[in-house]
C-alpha cells in the first residue's frame, strides 16, 4: 500500500526577495523556499508542494502580514490567469528585480566579464501594451472556486481566454484583460455572446469537437485592427454569418482572416489564412519606416518598447555607412530595414517564409535598396559558403529565438569575424551560454535590459560585442 506524503505547512514564512520565473524567496533552515505570488516584505503561512534537497516550492496559503509594498492587484483574474503574476509588485521593483535577472544570468551563473550594466529601459505603458492576443475557445472553462459544474447550463460551461498554467485542457474565460487596448475585450465579448445566442459550439480539445477554436487579435498604435478566428472544421453558413456580425459591429477592423485548423495542435503558422473582408494587412509605423504585419508576421508585441530596443540596437552596432551588416533571425525585417540607412549593404535571415516576404515588401515600401532578405533554417542559411558568396559582415546583429542560437551558427559567426555584434535576447539564461562561446574571439562592452512585457518576469537584453 503506497504511502501517502505528509502534508507540510511552513508558519510565518518572511518573503527575503524576488527570485527567478516570477517567484518570490524565502529561507527555512538554510534551505531555499521560492513562493508563488509573493512580495518581498510579506509574512505567509505556505503550503510546500515540492521539496527537494537543496530547494522547496511552495503557495500562499495565508497572508499573515502584507508587505509594505504590496499592492492590490488590478485585474480580477490574477492567480488564476497565468499572466501578469508580478501585479502585487511595485514597478519600480519589478525592474530592479530583470536588472538582477540579467546580472545573475550573465555574471553570477554565466560567469562572462561583463562591464557594469547600463539601468533598465523601462515600459512607458504598464497596462494595454500588447499588440497580438490570442485566446482560445473551450466546452469546458475553468471553473472558478465555489462553482458547481453541476448547476451550470453547457452554454455557461463554455469559456473563452486564456489556458491556465499546468493545463493544456482548461482555458480560464476572460472578462477583461488589461493587456490589450480596446477594441480587444470588445471583440471577445462579442463573439462569446453571438457563439452561445447562435448555438455555434466551442472546441473541446481533448475530444477534438467542436466548431469554434481559437481566434488573435492584432493591433496596432494608429488603432488599425486585424482579426483572424480559427474554425475546427467548415460550416460556411455558420462562419459567414460570425464574420458578417463581427464585421458590422466593429469597423475598426480593417481586416479580417478566418483558418480552417483541423491539426491537432492550434499553430497557424502552417495553415492557410484566407483573407475575407478588408486589407491583407495592417501597418505599423517606426521613425520614416511603415511596416506590414499580417496574419503570420512576427512583430515585437510592445509597439513603443520595440522602437526603443532596436534603438538601443543601433546604436551599440556604431555604424558609419560603410558597414555590411549581417541581421540574423530578422523577422520581418524591422531591425534590418531601421538600420539600413546607416550601412552599405544589410543582409536578413529568417525561418519563416512568409516574414522573409513581408520583409521584402516592406524594404520596397519604403524606398529600401541595400537590404537583402533570405528565409530558412539558419544553420542550413549561414554557412562558410554563404558568407564567402554575400560579403563578409563587418557588423552581426542576432535576435534568436528563446532557445538561442545553433552550435553551428555560433561556429560560422566566429568564422566570419566581424569586427561587432549585437545580441539582442529574450532569454538571457541563452543569451549567456551563447556567449561564452562568442567570447572566445569578443569580449562584451556593454550590456542594457528594456522591460518589454511589465508585470512579468520576462526581459529583453542587448549585449555589445568587440572582436579581440
Amino acid at each position: 500500500m503506497a504511502r501517502k506524503k505528509q502534508e507540510i505547512i511552513l508558519e510565518n514564512v518572511v518573503i527575503e526577495s524576488v527570485a527567478a520565473e516570477g517567484k518570490a524567496l524565502a529561507r527555512i533552515d538554510g534551505t531555499v523556499l521560492f513562493v508563488q505570488f509573493a512580495v518581498p516584505g510579506d509574512i505567509v503561512d505556505v503550503k510546500v508542494t515540492k521539496k527537494k534537497k537543496n530547494y522547496m516550492e511552495g503557495y500562499i496559503l495565508r497572508l499573515v502580514k502584507p508587505s509594505e509594498h504590496r499592492l492590490e492587484p488590478f485585474c480580477k483574474h490574477f492567480g488564476v490567469c497565468g499572466g501578469c503574476k508580478w501585479q502585487p509588485l511595485p514597478y519600480q521593483m519589478q525592474l530592479q528585480a530583470k536588472q538582477q535577472q540579467v546580472y545573475d544570468q550573465l555574471v553570477r551563473i554565466g560567469h562572462l566579464t561583463v562591464p557594469e550594466i547600463s539601468p533598465i529601459v523601462a515600459s512607458d505603458n504598464t497596462t494595454y501594451y500588447r499588440n497580438k492576443l490570442e485566446f482560445t475557445f473551450s466546452q469546458r472553462r475553468w471553473l472558478n472556486e465555489g462553482e458547481d459544474p453541476d448547476s451550470f447550463t453547457p452554454e455557461e460551461r463554455c469559456g473563452l481566454g486564456f489556458h491556465v498554467g499546468r493545463f493544456f485542457d482548461k482555458v480560464l474565460d476572460i472578462e477583461k484583460c488589461y493587456l490589450q487596448k480596446e477594441p480587444s475585450n470588445s471583440i471577445r465579448l462579442f463573439i462569446k455572446k453571438y457563439a452561445i445566442d447562435n448555438g455555434l459550439t466551442f472546441f473541446n480539445i481533448r475530444e477534438h469537437e467542436g466548431f469554434l477554436r481559437n481566434m488573435f487579435i492584432r493591433t496596432t498604435e494608429k488603432g488599425e485592427v486585424m482579426l483572424i478566428i480559427c474554425f475546427y472544421h467548415e460550416d460556411v453558413k455558420a462562419r459567414t454569418a460570425l464574420l458578417d456580425a463581427v464585421s458590422e459591429q466593429f469597423p475598426q477592423i480593417v481586416s479580417l482572416y478566418y483558418v480552417i485548423n483541423p491539426k491537432a495542435n492550434d499553430s497557424i503558422a502552417d495553415q492557410e489564412c484566407i483573407l475575407y473582408k478588408g486589407d491583407e494587412a495592417i501597418y505599423e509605423t517606426m521613425e520614416n519606416l511603415r511596416f506590414k504585419i499580417g496574419p503570420k508576421s512576427f512583430y515585437q508585441t510592445n509597439s513603443p518598447q520595440a522602437y526603443k530596443l532596436y534603438s538601443l540596437a543601433r546604436e551599440y552596432a556604431a555604424l558609419t555607412g560603410s558597414e555590411t551588416v549581417y541581421d540574423l533571425y530578422t523577422g520581418t525585417g524591422t531591425i534590418a530595414q531601421f538600420v539600413s540607412d546607416k550601412a552599405s549593404k544589410v543582409i536578413g535571415i529568417e525561418y519563416v517564409p512568409e516574414a522573409i516576404e513581408d520583409a521584402r515588401v516592406n524594404a520596397r515600401n519604403n524606398g529600401i535598396t541595400n537590404c537583402e532578405f533570405f528565409a530558412g533554417d539558419m544553420k542550413d542559411i549561414l554557412t562558410d559558403e554563404f558568407v564567402s558568396e554575400h560579403g563578409k559582415p563587418d557588423v552581426i546583429i542576432l535576435d534568436p529565438p528563446r532557445a538561442g542560437i545553433h552550435p553551428d551558427v555560433a561556429q560560422v559567426i566566429l568564422n566570419a569575424a566581424p569586427s561587432r555584434m549585437v545580441y539582442v535576447s529574450c532569454n538571457p539564461a541563452s543569451q549567456a551560454r551563447d556567449l561564452e562561446i562568442l567570447c572566445k574571439d569578443y569580449h562584451i562592452t556593454a550590456v542594457r535590459p528594456v522591460d518589454m512585457f511589465p508585470h512579468t518576469h520576462h526581459v529583453e537584453n542587448v549585449v555589445a560585442l568587440e572582436r579581440n
